[in-house]
C-alpha cells in the first residue's frame, strides 16, 4: 500500500466518526494545553528572574578579591625555642600588577579593571546641603564598559569629574534642619561644580579636612544596584585622596587594589572563568552563578509542571485506546474483507496506528492553540503586577507571566502524536492478528 493511499484511508476513516473522534480528541486537547501552559508559566517566571538579575549588573563581570590565609595562631619562646602555632607560613594573594597580568593571560578574559574605594569619610557639599555617597573608582576612561547605564550626562571619567547614582543625587540633607521645617529640595548638580570634602584624623584626634572641586558629568540610572547610592570617580583622583589620608604614597605592587573587575568575553564562560581564578588562589564571585542556580531551579519546576500536565494526557491516552478498541469491534468484518483481498498484517496495523496517531495530532494542535490563547489571557491579567515589579527593580520594561518557547509547540505536537500512537498499539495489534475467515463471519 502506497503512503498517500494509506494517509487518505486514515483521514477517511477518521471522518466517518467525527463525533467520537472529536470527543476523544478533547481529552488530548486538555492534556496538551495543560503541558504547554504550565511549562510556559515556569519559563515566564525564569525569564523574569533572569531579567531582574541582568538589571542589577553586567553578567559578564567577575568580581575578584584578594585572599588572605592566616599563618601561626600563636607563638611563644620557651628556653630559647619557638613553640605553638600551626607551623604554616601565611599566604596572601593580593591584587597587584602581577595579579592583573596573571588574570589577563587567562583564556576568555576580555579586560581586567582595577577598582578601589575611598578609605576615609567624604561628603559632597552644595550650599548648606550635604550628601554622603559611597565613593569608589574604576580604572577605565568610560564606565559604559562595565554595563553601568546612564539616566543623563556622560559616562566618561576624567580627572576632577564624577558620576553619581540617581538615588544618591536625591539624598541631600541640611545639617541645620529642625523638625517642622520644610524638607530641603535636592539641587540640580548635573554638569555643575560641587565641593567634595575629605576628612581624616591625626594621632592626637584632631580633625583635618581637605576640600576638592568635582564636576558631576553624569547620573547613573537607578537599577536597584550598587551604583544607585554611589559616586564613581577617576582612579588617579581616588589614589591621591587615599594617599592624603594615609600620609604616604601607595605602592600598588605591595598593597594591591581592593578589587578587580574581570570582564569575560562571553557569558557562557563566566562560571568556568570564575572557577579558574579561584583555583589561582583569589576569591571570585559573579552574578552568573546566581543566574545559573535560578535556571536550574526553574528547569526542575518546568519538569514538574510538565509532569503534572502529562497526567491529563495519560487519561486522554486511555480514551484513545478505548475508542480504537470500539472501532475494531465495529469494523471486524471490514478488517476481514481487507485481509481477504490481500491486505497484510502490516497494512492493517498501519491503518489503525495512523488513526490513533491522527487523533493525537488533532488533539495536540487544538491543545497548542488553546494554550496560546490562555497564555495571552494570563499575560494581560498579570501585566499590571509585573509592571509594578519591573519599576521596583529598575527594569526598562515589564516581562511576561508566560513565555512559550519556539520548541514547546513542536514538542507538544510530537508528544501528543506519540501518545496517540502508543495508545493505539494494542488495538492495532489485535486488528492485525485477526483471522480473515473468523472476521468475515463476525456478527
Amino acid at each position: 500500500m502506497r503512503f498517500f493511499d494509506l494517509l487518505s484511508l486514515i483521514f477517511y476513516n477518521l471522518g466517518r466518526r467525527k463525533g467520537r473522534v472529536a470527543l476523544t480528541a478533547v481529552g488530548v486537547v486538555i492534556g496538551t494545553a495543560s503541558v504547554v501552559l504550565l511549562v510556559a508559566l515556569a519559563s515566564g517566571l525564569q525569564r523574569n528572574a533572569t531579567r531582574q538579575f541582568a538589571g542589577i549588573g553586567d553578567l559578564t563581570i567577575i568580581n575578584v578579591f584578594p585572599k588572605f590565609e592566616a599563618g601561626p595562631v600563636m607563638e611563644a619562646s620557651v628556653n630559647g625555642k619557638i613553640v605553638g602555632g600551626s607551623g604554616q607560613p601565611s599566604t596572601n594573594k593580593i591584587l597587584n600588577n602581577q595579579a592583573i597580568e596573571e588574570i589577563s593571560a587567562l583564556e576568555g578574559v576580555a579586560q581586567v579593571i582595577p577598582r578601589d574605594s575611598l578609605h576615609y569619610p567624604g561628603r559632597l557639599k552644595v550650599g548648606k546641603l550635604e550628601n554622603y555617597a559611597y565613593v569608589f573608582a574604576v580604572a577605565v576612561p568610560d564606565t559604559s564598559i562595565l554595563g553601568y547605564e546612564l539616566a543623563a550626562g556622560s559616562s566618561k571619567l576624567e580627572r576632577g569629574t564624577a558620576i553619581i547614582g540617581e538615588a544618591a543625587a536625591r539624598n541631600w540633607n541640611d545639617p541645620n534642619w529642625r523638625p517642622g521645617q520644610p524638607q530641603p529640595e535636592a539641587p540640580d548638580i548635573l554638569n555643575k561644580q560641587v565641593r567634595f570634602i575629605l576628612t581624616r584624623w591625626t594621632q592626637d584626634g584632631t580633625t583635618v579636612e581637605k576640600s576638592v572641586s568635582l564636576r558631576i558629568v553624569g547620573l547613573f540610572k537607578e537599577r536597584r544596584g550598587e551604583t544607585d547610592y554611589a559616586m564613581v570617580v577617576n582612579m588617579d583622583d581616588l589614589t591621591q585622596w587615599n594617599e592624603w589620608g594615609d600620609g604616604k604614597r601607595i605602592n600598588r605592587n605591595k598593597t594591591g587594589y581592593e578589587q578587580l573587575m574581570v570582564k569575560a568575553a562571553d557569558t557562557r564562560n563566566v562560571t568556568t572563568l570564575a572557577d579558574t581564578i579561584t583555583n589561582l588562589g583569589y576569591q571570585a564571585s559573579t552574578l552568573q552563578e546566581y543566574v545559573e542556580g535560578i535556571n536550574n531551579l526553574y528547569t526542575i519546576i518546568q519538569i514538574v509542571f510538565g509532569g503534572i500536565g502529562a497526567i491529563s494526557l495519560l487519561v486522554a491516552a486511555i480514551g484513545i485506546a478505548n475508542t480504537m478498541t470500539m472501532a475494531i469491534l465495529e469494523r471486524t468484518r471490514e478488517i476481514g474483507l481487507m485481509k481477504a483481498i490481500g491486505a497484510t498484517n502490516r497494512n492493517v496495523m498501519s491503518i489503525f496506528l495512523g488513526e490513533a496517531a491522527g487523533i493525537g495530532l488533532i488533539g495536540g494542535m487544538g491543545g497548542v492553540a488553546l494554550a496560546w490563547g490562555l497564555a495571552q489571557v494570563v499575560n494581560v491579567l498579570a501585566a499590571g503586577y509585573l509592571a509594578t515589579q519591573a519599576a521596583q527593580m529598575g527594569a526598562d520594561s515589564a516581562g511576561q507571566a508566560t513565555y512559550i518557547a519556539p520548541w514547546l509547540p513542536v514538542f507538544a505536537l510530537v508528544f501528543s502524536t506519540v501518545v496517540g500512537l502508543l495508545s493505539g498499539l494494542y488495538p492495532a495489534l489485535r486488528a492485525a492478528t485477526m483471522i480473515p475467515v473468523l472476521a468475515l463471519k463476525y456478527e
